[in-house]
């Protein structure tokens, strides 16, 4: 349900880019105090996932943008908006976002203000967009849920052209499609959570209109002008007493019992916030929602079942460090180490590979590489990218993500350079470094690529890292704390012990066609533990070269290449 406010703010008929930025702020505010519950919408339970994160930042880099001016006409804000999306973007989630922000601006070019048509016209455009720009558009994601908002806003504003009540009905209908994407998506059913992309997108709408009822706080008006005066905002102030949150509380739960009922559950919750969801079976719940009262949430849940996983966070501080933040006017600095980071300028090709943790960042430059840091859960802007490619001399450059959640960026930044830039999609670091040693620069330029792609596509990778929370996936049953194996991105292992984990793995895959097996230790395993663990594979297959290397990378205790 929607959360009517008590004064809702006072809507003219037409607005301009004025209270467009304003709702932009807000929208940007309620996403980012959710993105790490819309992080972890994965569907492996694994510790790395982004798409709220990238989405936020993409928000963030657009209102950066914006706030380095103060134009009122509503096209050019717009417009202004959208062009910081598309240089933030992150992440797959945050590069369709940026084109969801394309369409919305290019259905209110050269308006100075706007009508509720023209809002749900603009939405339409955005999911028009959003569908031309993904070369094999798939149902069930956040492309679904921009149509159903588009759609329906449309419908409404032809019934009564009232800005509360076509964003209402975009919320609407984005909340019920967001839903629906469990059954779209058998990877989602299987893992019980919804689209992330698209519950981040629902977010945003349900932001903006937060900011029509008037939840959003008045002194983040005094921060726009601050920033867009170029001087410093003052600081926020707490007030002393009690105070009702604006955005409320969002609270979590488990609950555990015999013959529980989602749809009881639901039905008692729903009148007492919004964003609810309640997944699970008849012995475990899970329950998330928006409520002004926690407490309240949290006694109708204890009347059907134990509780436990209780979590109360308040949303509206996490919006006033926001509103602080996200205004701030961006820094000048960009990915790139100016001392360090250059590719080897005596290549006929320039290259830029992305990378996180110290050691893989040391060897793409030891192979004469600019590297982007980066890579999973901190996804390098468009950007970050593009600045890269730029800083390279050579008038032609190889792009390798390293990750196939940089990929849509990496083209993205691509598209937007004088250079020639071709992106080799490359899907993990050890497939990177497999396609550099490969490289032979006497070659052609679409020959080297071939002979790039090749070594790449010849490397399997092995992850291990550790569960997040117990889940079935493809009847594999894990446990929140096993260690997972993960074969070029497909769970495949799962237990208690890594060494047994990467042994059973190594039993799955075809090793009589496999000569090295490189570990690169993670930044949380021990130089003792990696050791031990290269000693153990030497012994039990002697007929692989076994290497150890420093990779340095978070999340995962180690990333393996099998050639």
């Amino acid at each position: 349900m929607t959360v009517v406010s008590e004064k809702p703010r006072r809507v003219p008929n037409r607005c301009d880019g004025h209270q467009l930025h304003g709702a932009f702020i807000t929208a940007a505010a309620w996403l980012t105090a959710h993105a790490a519950e819309v992080d972890a919408l994965n569907v492996y339970p694994v510790p790395d996932g982004d798409t709220g994160s990238n989405m936020s930042q993409t928000m963030h880099a657009a209102l950066a943008e914006a706030a380095q001016g103060s134009d009122t006409d509503a096209g050019r804000l717009a417009a202004t908006l959208a062009h910081g999306a598309l240089m933030g973007a992150r992440g797959n989630s945050g590069v369709i976002l940026s084109q969801l922000l394309r369409g919305f601006a290019r259905a209110l070019e050269r308006k100075r203000t706007f009508s509720p048509a023209d809002l749900a016209g603009a939405l339409d455009e955005a999911s028009v967009t959003a569908y031309r720009a993904v070369v094999k558009p798939v149902e069930g994601t956040i492309l679904t849920v921009a149509k159903a908002a588009g759609r329906h806003a449309g419908e409404a504003a032809q019934q009564r052209p009232d800005f509360v009540h076509v964003l209402g009905a975009a919320v609407s209908a984005a909340r019920l499609a967001v839903k629906e994407t469990r059954n779209q998506l058998p990877v989602l059913r299987q893992a019980g959570v919804v689209d992330a992309g698209g519950q981040g997108y629902l977010l945003l709408l349900e932001g903006g209109l937060r900011h029509l009822q008037g939840h959003d706080q008045s002194d983040t008006a005094d921060v726009v002008d601050a920033v867009a005066a170029g001087r410093e905002a003052a600081p926020t102030h707490a007030h002393v007493g009690h105070r009702e949150s604006a955005f409320g509380y969002c609270t979590e739960c488990v609950i555990e019992g015999a013959g529980l009922s989602e749809l009881d559950v639901r039905s008692e919750l729903a009148a007492l916030g919004d964003s609810l969801l309640v997944v699970g079976d008849g012995s475990v719940l899970r329950v998330h929602i928006h409520a002004e009262d926690p407490g309240r949430v949290l006694s109708v849940a204890a009347r059907h079942g134990r509780l436990r996983q209780v979590k109360v966070q308040d949303m509206q501080a996490q919006h006033d460090v926001f509103a602080h933040e996200v205004l701030r006017p961006p820094t000048t600095s960009t990915a790139v180490d100016a001392a360090d980071g250059s590719s080897d300028t005596s290549l006929p090709v320039g290259i830029a590979a992305v990378a996180s943790g110290a050691g893989f960042v040391s060897l793409f430059r030891s192979l004469g590489a600019t590297v982007v840091p980066g890579g999973q859960t901190i996804n390098p802007s468009t950007q970050q990218i593009l600045a890269a490619i730029q800083s390279c001399v050579q008038d032609t450059v190889v792009v390798l993500p390293n990750n196939d959640n940089v990929v849509s960026t990496a083209r993205q930044a691509a598209s937007l350079s004088r250079k020639r830039v071709e992106v080799l999609a490359t899907n993990t670091m050890p497939q990177g470094i497999a396609a550099l040693l490969a490289v032979r620069f006497d070659e052609g330029l679409e020959q080297m690529l071939d002979t790039m792609r090749a070594a790449a596509d010849g490397v399997r990778t092995i992850e291990v890292t550790t569960a997040v929370r117990d889940a079935e996936i493809d009847s594999l049953q894990v446990v929140k704390g096993d260690y997972l194996g993960i074969v070029d991105g497909r769970l495949t292992v799962a237990g208690t012990d890594v060494a047994s984990v990467i042994t059973d793995l190594l039993e799955t895959m075809p090793l009589d066609r496999c000569e090295i097996l490189t570990l690169y230790a993670g930044e949380d395993s021990t130089a003792e533990s990696a050791q031990l663990l290269l000693q153990t594979l030497a012994r039990r297959y002697p007929e692989l070269a076994v290497e150890l290397h420093e990779g340095g990378q978070p999340h995962y205790q180690f990333v393996m290449s099998l050639e």
